[in-house]
């Protein structure tokens, strides 16, 4: 038997006011998203990049960082490495001005992110590299000699 209590949206173990069939308040606010009305909530001022998901795999001799990020130039990235924290960072601006009779548009945008990442010891940090293809940025973190996974050996039993 199971001694766990299910819990309800609001976070109460107990309706104190139970009104059948009618939701309460707070039922109400768990179900509502701010991503049902995007255009009411949108400005143009924000039209950046949001923070990129990363995977980090592990494996034998290195740990591999792949990060999403389409649309953007080699050019566009800094990568740093200071006191075994990893930086990596990508700054963008554009810039359009529309010139016709009796009007000028001008529209500018700017748009960033940085990721930070504590490296282990067992990196070896002078041979770290990376490369950007099909919208993936790849950083490879080479594990010291002594750190990387050794292949399963036989004792023999003397």
């Amino acid at each position: 038997m199971s001694n766990l209590a299910t819990l309800p949206k609001n976070g109460s173990l107990a309706n104190k006011n139970k009104v059948s069939n009618f939701p309460s308040l707070s039922s109400w606010f768990d179900d509502f998203s701010l991503t049902d009305f995007p255009s009411l909530f949108a400005t143009n001022f924000n039209t950046g990049i949001s923070l990129p998901k990363v995977n980090i795999k592990e494996v034998a001799d290195a740990f591999i960082v792949e990060m999403a990020v389409p649309g953007l130039k080699k050019s566009d990235f800094n990568i740093n490495l200071e006191n075994n924290i990893l930086s990596i960072s990508a700054e963008l601006k554009e810039e359009n001005e529309n010139v016709n009779d009796n009007y000028t548009r001008r529209e500018f945008g700017y748009s960033s992110f940085k990721r930070t990442f504590t490296l282990p010891e067992t990196v070896n940090d002078s041979k770290i590299n990376a490369k950007y293809t099909d919208g993936i940025l790849h950083v490879h973190l080479p594990k010291k000699e002594e750190a990387k996974q050794k292949p399963p050996r036989t004792i023999s039993i003397s």
